[in-house]
């Protein structure tokens, strides 16, 4: 194998294979990247045997092959070569010469018939989606996702497609953020699929601000491909909670809320939030929310906006931190707050919403509420 490439355009595709290798992996080869020369095309790929990854740019091709190359030793010797063009060389017994004007190195690598292969996508049900649809509705659910690995089907999105709409949900149980968009596939056909975190992770950072990607459903796996790259992962197992029976069918109240004023009011306040059980009190008044937390250690944050609040006074507490996410993953300078009493879960929505109509909304959060505390 030898090939010509510049050296700004290597390390784009091994950044781009690098994050998906394991920290330990299970066997040697997987600390490696495959290296392909063909057609034209210098590939890479990387896997840890969940989730792989295969990317590719035009290069100047002097002689097909491939090899395998040690990624964390490949990837810091050419973040250090100079813009220039790369000439890399594989011998037959798979060690690589690389050439950067008058440096010269040599890394050993492994034969490619050691390295696993990507699964086959033939067969596959397809469907063509926009890349910054698909990225938007990614960003508003994947935070949600826990991290915690004893309820293990929830470490992943969870994907529910029935009647032309693809419904993404995130949730680790305290809160839930849920997304669909409508989406050009046979109306008759339905599945649910459970993606891992890290394979969302990297989809999210392939898809850029314009073009579109082909997204590949099997019954244990799925595909994000674009221009330049696939992304293969397997699928977690396990049971998805029913997330109908999480969000309230009604609601008595909804407040709509100014988002980058509660942004900064909610971050002050949670610095006065416990350590475990970090709670803020909410405290709805006619046309005011007061916001307050209090601990032994820290002492009591105080503060309040004005909210289009009537009615009874309302108190109810909610994780500030989990509260911000919320915020951080909407859009729009209002987000509508729909709440019923201090034990109801609340729901937030960056659209508009009714109280019959709030669990329609889209993109929809979902946040439980936390034991009000005696002031």
């Amino acid at each position: 194998m030898k090939f010509k490439i510049a050296a700004q355009e290597f390390n784009y595709l091994i950044s781009k294979c690098l994050n998906v290798i394991s920290q330990k992996p299970t066997i040697p080869i997987l600390s490696n990247i495959l290296v392909e020369a063909s057609g034209g095309m210098i590939t890479l790929t990387s896997t840890d045997l969940t989730v792989g990854i295969r990317c590719s740019l035009e290069a100047d091709i002097l002689e097909e092959g491939a090899t395998t190359l040690p990624a964390k030793k490949l990837a810091q010797l050419v973040r250090e070569l100079p813009s220039v063009d790369l000439e890399l060389t594989t011998n037959k017994n798979d060690a690589t010469e690389i050439i950067a004007n008058a440096s010269r190195f040599r890394l050993n690598g492994m034969s490619k018939t050691e390295f696993p292969a990507l699964p086959d996508l033939d067969g596959a049900v397809r469907f063509i989606i926009k890349q910054p649809e698909l990225r938007d509705v990614l960003f508003r659910t994947s935070f949600a996702v826990s991290h915690e690995d004893n309820r293990f089907v929830l470490t992943g999105i969870f994907l529910h497609i029935v009647n032309g709409k693809a419904t993404f949900v995130g949730t680790d149980g305290k809160r839930m953020a849920r997304s669909f968009i409508p989406i050009d596939i046979d109306a008759s056909f339905s599945g649910n699929w459970v993606v891992p975190l890290k394979a969302i992770e990297e989809i999210q950072k392939n898809l850029g601000d314009e073009g579109e990607a082909t997204v590949y459903l099997m019954e244990d796996k799925i595909a994000v491909q674009t221009t330049d790259s696939t992304i293969i992962t397997k699928l977690l197992t396990g049971e998805y909670p029913d997330i109908e029976r999480i969000i309230p069918p009604s609601i008595e109240k909804i407040v709509t809320l100014h988002r980058e004023e509660l942004i900064t009011l909610l971050r002050q306040v949670a610095l006065f939030s416990g350590e475990t059980n970090h709670a803020a009190r909410f405290s709805f008044s006619n046309g005011e929310l007061n916001l307050a937390a209090n601990t032994m250690e820290q002492g009591e944050g105080k503060t309040s906006m004005a909210a289009n609040y009537e009615g009874e006074k309302l108190d109810i507490a909610f994780n500030p931190l989990f509260f911000l996410d919320i915020l951080r993953h909407s859009r729009g300078e209002t987000v509508s707050l729909g709440i019923s009493d201090p034990f109801t879960p609340g729901v937030i929505s960056d659209q508009e919403m009714t109280h019959t109509t709030a669990s329609k909304a889209t993109p929809l959060f979902v946040l439980m509420p936390l034991r009000l505390n005696e002031e």
